[in-house]
């Protein structure tokens, strides 16, 4: 196991109706003046909000502001969130915190609106382009962030990342510091019931890739982690066809929201190097086709893994034994391994998810500049990084392999 430095100060207040604790909160981690951000449109400041948006057709948008006015926090709001947030509404955000003094951002949404919320938090205190923080500068200072989580999935209410597009070349990057993670995170499995099916399989989707993202290490020795991982991937593939089939269970929706936080606050990730190659690939076909990230990363994953399985094979055979429950074949530990991949492949179908690029818009045309701005584009050297390092050539083969 690696040495590590290991923070995660975030208040998690979990269960039914606690976002109606959320001005208490605010003012309890020294918010005066809120910046409340959200999908489904905008709203004037200190406004009404206009129809449209899961949030605000729930009433969760109405029952946020109460308990804001409640506590005597004053705030203003601003919609428009979408899947793979975008630039142009982080600068927006930036704008407007600093015209109106704002000391606290508040995310109501799903991971898109944190990860924007905390772009926002970020560039409102930084001189520069908050797109340094996305092209590798570590995210030290921002304003106090918090969350009430709509959809398990992106993990963001509990780690200190953020992923935006740019829309200036339509390229997705990640930004990190302890600085972005949320104060306090409102956690209410209820508030994910009235998801479609088809969006709720994308957030298991996601919560499995940020448990193999982590799994996939070149760390000798770090069965701590590894059966931390294992664990929660045995939940979510337990949970998942439950909540499928039945959207009210509001038991599994517990279950799959809080190992949706543990899967990305980094404590299954500590002491052991990750990879991340499947994220970075798929984002660019998040950013490219708009797709939801979950799918991309239902299609990207086999495909990566099928790719990079013998640099490790006895990594993916491990994982197959004991999450699959596939048969140990100890002379040819390939067999088990791709076994595990196509026992992957094949839960992700059975929850709904897409199984190849053409489902997702994609196009055998697209892969040379899908390769190009993977390897090349924001400074990156021609190649990704991470369980194992991929070339250009490597990029491109895996793309087939999803057509």
């Amino acid at each position: 196991m690696n040495n590590f430095d290991f923070y995660s100060p975030t208040y998690f207040a979990f269960g039914k109706d606690r976002e109606q604790d959320v001005g208490a909160l605010i003012k309890r981690f020294g918010g005066t003046k809120v910046l409340i951000h959200y999908g489904g449109g905008s709203a004037p400041s200190g406004g009404s909000a206009p129809s449209g948006g899961s949030v605000v057709r729930s009433g969760l948008l109405d029952r946020v502001k109460a308990s804001l006015d409640g506590a005597g926090v004053s705030w203003l709001a601003l919609g428009g969130v979408k899947p793979n947030p975008r630039s142009g509404l982080v600068r927006e955000g930036i704008e407007l915190c600093r015209r109106e003094g704002v000391d606290f951002v508040l995310a109501v949404g799903g991971g898109s609106t944190i990860d924007s919320s905390k772009a926002i938090a970020a560039g409102t205190v930084y001189d520069g382009d908050f797109w340094d923080f996305y092209s590798g500068k570590y995210i030290e200072k921002a304003l106090p962030v918090g969350t009430v989580l709509t959809i398990a999935a992106a993990g963001s209410e509990g780690s200190p990342d953020s992923v935006i597009t740019n829309e200036d070349g339509m390229f997705k990057r990640g930004a990190t510091g302890d600085a972005i993670r949320p104060r306090f995170s409102i956690l209410n499995p209820a508030l994910t019931q009235t998801l479609p099916p088809y969006q709720t399989a994308c957030g298991i989707t996601d919560i499995m890739a940020h448990l193999y993202e982590r799994y996939l290490t070149n760390t000798k020795e770090v069965e701590v982690t590894d059966r931390l991982i294992e664990a929660l991937l045995l939940t979510m593939i337990h949970e998942g066809p439950r909540v499928i089939e039945n959207p009210d269970n509001y038991e599994a929706r517990a279950n799959i929201m809080w190992a949706g936080m543990m899967a990305h606050n980094n404590s299954c990730g500590v002491g052991r190097s990750q990879d991340w190659n499947s994220h970075n690939i798929e984002h660019e076909l998040s950013a490219l086709y708009d797709c939801a990230h979950g799918a991309g990363l239902a299609v990207t994953m086999p495909a990566v893994f099928s790719y990079v399985m013998d640099h490790d094979v006895m990594r993916f055979a491990q994982v197959a034994a004991r999450v699959w429950g596939c048969q140990m074949d100890f002379a040819h530990p390939e067999v088990t391994a791709k076994a595990g991949i196509e026992a992957l492949r094949c839960f992700l179908k059975s929850i709904g998810m897409p199984g190849s690029l053409g489902e997702l818009g994609g196009k055998a045309e697209d892969i040379p500049k899908l390769v190009d701005v993977l390897c090349n584009g924001d400074g990156r050297p021609g190649s990704i990084t991470g369980f194992v390092t991929l070339n250009e050539d490597d990029c491109a083969a895996i793309y087939r392999m999803m057509l």
